[in-house]
């Protein structure tokens, strides 16, 4: 029942890690995570059921030579600079075991009687069909205001009055609470939650007399996680998420966290200001930081510092943390003390943060080699 750190699929957006790597920072943080465990390489995670994705395909001038899956493949591998493919690969929450896991999963839940499909009334597109919910709102598949009312049958969760959607057992922290309107907005939720969804792209329920309609991506980010975590036989697998990522995916994932005996928590980081480093490449020059030292401050130690400042890291802290982490590194010993990695390896898997902010902790905890595209290395001792 160990221990391993996974990140938040990430949504296939057109962004390349070097121009936004804000957006692998639960990549980057997992990985530093398992490599101190001697976890070894887990996959990056990665959500390709969007509507955006939908209509990227769609409006794109190769859609009839290129397939869905084949596109978003080549988006995701367009991530990472040449010849840095991650050493865990990706698994997106289309890739057949996840697919097959879903479906297993959803089917012993209709079983419990705890998911049901049942007609349920909900809005389509006037326009294209999209079903925009059980609300009349914009629809956002095509843009068009008008919908029109339609029954039809829908995978449902209708949860039982006052059932929790979100607790503070379902974080994975030690001695840190989450924050308390984070609990309120994910139970903030309507009694009947609809499950499936209309996509192009996505986990079929056809197998569950659903055509036309995929599982709502929001649980399907939950069961990518856990088949990721079966790979690793791993009963305690760590979704590293922001908190508004949290907030809107919660609920959804509520009846997706456990399977056969596992338990899936999360662990909530903060924004890191990649956007905002006005000034950081004098503070380097003036504290004799290379630019190696410089890399690794951003890829390896910040994503880790997200984790223990969980409200986000702002550019004013930037010149504190780098002046910090110059000592850590200078501190840093010839050979780390098996006692000082046993004790890091402890707070890790108890999910403890507060050894990044220890000068002789995160000093035995520094890897030889820089990461620069989430990879994390095995650091000296840690094996």
């Amino acid at each position: 029942m160990n221990v391993l750190y996974l990140n938040g699929p990430v949504q296939n957006g057109p962004f390349t890690i070097a121009e936004r790597p804000g957006k692998a920072a639960g990549i980057r943080a997992a990985e530093a995570l398992n490599t101190l465990l001697g976890a070894g390489p887990v996959p990056h995670l990665w959500n390709t059921v969007t509507l955006a994705g939908d209509l990227r395909h769609r409006d794109a001038p190769d859609r009839d030579t290129v397939g869905r899956q084949e596109r978003e493949e080549r988006t995701i591998a367009a991530k990472y600079t040449p010849g840095a493919a991650p050493a865990g690969g990706v698994l997106t929450d289309t890739t057949p075991v996840v697919a097959a896991l879903a479906l297993e999963m959803t089917e012993h839940l209709l079983l419990e009687g705890a998911l049901a499909v049942v007609p349920t009334a909900v809005r389509l597109c006037a326009r294209c069909g999209h079903m925009t919910g059980a609300v009349a709102h914009p629809c956002r598949l095509c843009g068009n205001q008008g919908s029109r009312p339609h029954t039809r049958r829908l995978l449902v969760w209708d949860r039982p009055p006052g059932t929790s959607v979100l607790a503070r057992d379902d974080f994975h922290a030690h001695r840190a609470r989450p924050p308390g309107h984070l609990l309120t907005i994910a139970q903030n939720v309507p009694q009947r939650l609809i499950l499936s969804r209309t996509r192009d792209h996505g986990i079929s329920l056809v197998p569950l007399g659903l055509d036309g309609l995929v599982l709502d991506p929001r649980a399907g980010v939950h069961i990518a996680v856990l088949a990721a975590a079966a790979r690793h036989s791993a009963g305690r697998p760590v979704m590293t998420v922001t908190e508004n990522a949290a907030a809107n995916i919660a609920a959804y994932g509520a009846l997706f966290r456990r399977h056969n005996g596992t338990r899936l928590r999360y662990a909530l980081h903060g924004r890191i200001p990649y956007d905002d480093t006005t000034g950081l490449q004098r503070l380097c020059e003036v504290h004799r930081v290379s630019p190696a030292l410089r890399e690794q401050f951003l890829a390896w130690f910040l994503p880790l510092c997200s984790l223990h400042l969980r409200a986000g890291i702002t550019p004013a802290q930037l010149p504190a943390l780098l002046k910090f982490w110059r000592r850590a590194h200078l501190a840093r010993p010839d050979t780390p003390g098996s006692d000082v990695l046993a004790e890091l390896r402890r707070c890790i898997a108890a999910g403890d943060m507060r050894w990044v902010m220890d000068v002789r902790t995160l000093a035995r905890a520094i890897p030889d080699t820089p990461v620069t595209h989430g990879s994390a290395q095995e650091p000296e001792g840690a094996s």
